[in-house]
């Protein structure tokens, strides 16, 4: 594994790789409630060689979630890491019920006796005896964020997990998670076309790790879509109401938006994804990008934005200016 670049998580002390990887991706097909939840069909073997390469070049911040797939991506992902675990860190999500053998997901539990059947599980597919970072998957409105953190308490105390976190972009939410002795991240939205600032300002306050999904837009931020046609019809991304990149009529309004900050995101030899990625790193040592992949290529690109670094002040200052 070759030296990189590299921030501390949180309150907990554990040194990562200043970007990891989300295995939303390599899930497969599976559904949520009757529809498309995956990013269309994956292959194993690319998805491990995928890891592999994120070993060797640096990387060793993985982020999962046990619903991505129904279990797939903890599978692929614990097993990829066979002869690895003590080199790397690894984050996985609860909250949401789903079936491994129908690929079927619907529903939320958070109870104190779902959430550790959900760990034992987790530990399971991981193939390890602990998870460094066990992450809330959101938080409705009726459920008791105070007797979650509760739970998540007693497994720190068990040594079933290190540390828990929140992925949720809901700051009072995030305010009360911040509040738990072992809680050392929150995971939010984050990308050059907008994020959460109050809870990467959180975050900053509170010694709490800035886990940025979306730091690619969903894809978008590679160049390599033009119109959402390119994407299969099983492609969470054309269906997910949460953001509106790859919809028709604003698609091509984020378009326009890269193409004013292309040039500046492109310096020094980077890449558009390299790019975005390194605007993240700039934007606050609190913050970790997490890209997701599907292949080896990708990850070879998004950990080669370790190799160069964070953009410059005035590079950061010129593409919020130009996208104000």
């Amino acid at each position: 594994m070759q030296t990189t670049m590299t921030r501390t998580l949180g309150r907990s002390g554990l040194i990562v790789s200043a970007l990891g990887l989300g295995t939303w991706g390599i899930g497969g097909e599976w559904t949520y409630n009757g529809l498309h939840d995956g990013w269309g069909e994956v292959d194993d073997a690319e998805s491990t060689r995928a890891v592999y390469k994120a070993l060797e070049m640096g990387v060793n911040f993985f982020d999962t979630a046990d619903v991505y797939g129904c279990g797939r991506s903890e599978r692929v992902l614990g097993q990829a890491l066979t002869g690895h675990r003590h080199e790397v860190v690894i984050a996985t999500k609860f909250a949401n019920r789903f079936d491994e053998e129908t690929k079927t997901a619907g529903g939320r539990d958070v109870t104190p006796v779902y959430i550790k059947r959900a760990v034992d599980a987790s530990l399971i597919r991981l193939q390890t005896d602990y998870i460094d970072l066990y992450q809330l998957h959101g938080l409705e409105s009726e459920e008791s964020a105070d007797e979650i953190v509760a739970t998540l308490e007693d497994l720190v105390s068990v040594g079933k997990i290190r540390f828990y976190g929140l992925s949720d972009d809901n700051i009072e939410h995030a305010q009360t998670f911040a509040q738990g002795q072992h809680c050392t991240a929150i995971q939010h939205h984050l990308n050059i076309f907008g994020g959460n600032d109050e809870i990467l300002s959180l975050c900053e306050e509170q010694n709490l790790a800035s886990i940025c999904r979306t730091p690619l837009a969903m894809g978008l931020l590679t160049g390599k879509y033009q119109s959402p046609e390119q994407l299969a019809t099983n492609d969470v991304r054309l269906h997910a109401p949460w953001w509106d990149y790859f919809k028709e009529g604003k698609m091509q309004e984020w378009l326009q938006k890269i193409e004013q900050v292309r040039a500046i995101l492109t310096t020094d030899g980077r890449t558009l994804a390299q790019g975005s990625l390194a605007w993240i790193l700039a934007r606050s040592s609190r913050s970790i990008p997490i890209p997701g992949f599907k292949s080896a290529v990708q990850v070879e690109d998004n950990a080669g934005t370790l190799l160069l670094g964070p953009l410059s002040e005035p590079q950061m200052r010129e593409i919020s200016q130009l996208l104000s």
